[in-house]
């Protein structure tokens, strides 16, 4: 495919041949795969696609070898809040790690401005934010809001895909710290359910057997009968896993207002140790420490001794490939 690309005052022009026929936004998410769906589809809408010349619909049948044009202005990113500070736990120049703070989103919906992990890189980062998609810049994987602890970015968008690929091939481990309610009746347990969207509520996940397959393994380290702190290792990564699962045995993460009971506070979930394949080789492994709302839960279940080792900061470690 012949294409050309441009950035002056401001907008990034990009020309190229349809390679094949089909729909206008579906040629143009093959042709750019920086651009999300949705954005191409704004882009579309508000005149800024042409066809040989002319403005059309995103449903527009392209034939093969029409030109197609694109202007997508560079300020299109909104005047985004960076937000509170968002600590970093290891930075080279493919990724950077960071200890997200409970009630900071990953990335808000399009056209919000709220604050967002996303606008905190996009200020920190701003060169390496111009190469991504301008709603999530860096963003590999997701936490909740009320969810802190280690979340990736990747700098550059051959990381990105590098980590991407890692944790759709469940090449990551993944281990989260949480206060459920409730004692499970093992101390050691799998919770091994498919999980699929909700069908009377799209904003919820559920268990069922029409799901994709998602496994949870639970460990108990302290508990004082009413709430019990956990080690929660997910094999996979579907929305809301860990959460759902813990509800659906009987041990709602504590706080949790859509699958438990509610509370005072936020869900008490932390996402404490992160091992992924390095794009640049090798393994690395980054460790979050127990912020200070999840440590007074801990020390009002009288655990503060058995956390310790999960509150302790931890440096980041890069191991070679061993094969």
């Amino acid at each position: 495919m012949g294409d050309a690309l441009s950035r002056r005052h401001g907008i990034d022009r990009r020309e190229f041949v349809a390679p094949a026929a089909g729909r206008l936004d579906v040629v143009l998410a093959a042709a750019c795969p920086d651009l999300s769906r949705a954005r191409l589809q704004r882009l579309i809408a508000g005149g800024h696609v042409s066809v040989n010349g002319a403005a059309v619909q995103k449903s527009f049948r392209v034939a093969a070898g029409d030109r197609l044009s694109l202007e997508a202005p560079e300020t299109e990113h909104p005047a985004q809040t960076a937000g509170p500070g968002v600590p970093i736990l290891y930075e080279d120049d493919d990724l950077v790690a960071v200890d997200k703070p409970p009630g900071l989103a990953v990335h808000g919906a399009p056209g919000d401005s709220g604050p967002s992990v996303a606008a905190w890189f996009t200020g920190r980062y701003p060169d390496d934010a111009r190469a991504f998609d301008v709603e999530r810049p860096g963003i590999v994987h997701r936490l909740d809001k009320d969810t802190s602890g280690v979340l990736l970015l990747a700098r550059t968008p051959q990381a990105q895909a590098a980590l991407s690929r890692a944790f759709e091939a469940r090449k990551t481990r993944k281990a989260y710290l949480a206060i459920c309610m409730g004692k499970p009746e093992h101390e050691r347990a799998v919770v091994d359910a498919a999980i699929a969207r909700h069908p009377g509520d799209r904003t919820r996940m559920a268990v069922t057997r029409q799901g994709r397959p998602a496994r949870t393994e639970y460990q108990v380290l302290a508990s004082d009968g009413e709430r019990t702190l956990l080690l929660v290792t997910p094999e996979s990564g579907r929305t809301h896993q860990i959460r759902v699962h813990l509800a659906a045995v009987g041990i709602p993460v504590a706080n949790d207002r859509v699958y438990g009971r509610g509370g005072e506070g936020r869900q008490l979930l932390h996402a404490w140790q992160l091992t992924v394949p390095h794009p640049g080789g090798g393994k690395l492994t980054i460790t979050a420490p127990l912020p200070a709302d999840f440590m007074d839960a801990v020390r009002s279940m009288g655990a503060e001794t058995i956390a310790l080792p999960y509150s302790t900061p931890t440096p980041p470690l890069r191991t070679e490939d061993s094969s």
